[in-house]
């Protein structure tokens, strides 16, 4: 893989491209397994932060993510507002990173 060393990879872009190797991996399975295996994998291995970016981005376009990604989204945890994080009993954390 080429990378072009002037360019500096952002956080957004970073993220977009992790979720997008991971429906790359899930695309070899018949779709329903797929959407559940992408939808699986963010919920056990990305923070409530990751994956809150994730939907900030969804929801403003969802530009660059793979279509298996787009179509696990409905079924990953969407944390908490980062207002809201400070109220949170740490139940309620440890509910929202399972």
């Amino acid at each position: 893989m080429s990378h072009d060393e002037g360019h500096i990879m952002s956080t957004s872009e970073k993220l977009v491209r992790m979720a997008n190797q991971i429906a790359a991996f899930f695309h070899s399975k018949p779709r329903e397994e797929g959407i559940a295996g992408v939808a699986e994998h963010i919920n056990k291995f990305w923070e409530p932060r990751m994956r809150r970016q994730l939907f900030e981005m969804l929801d403003n376009g969802g530009q660059g993510f793979n279509e298996l990604v787009v179509a696990a989204s409905a079924r990953i945890k969407r944390p908490a507002a980062p207002e809201a994080v400070g109220f949170e009993s740490k139940a309620e954390i440890a509910a929202s990173q399972k």
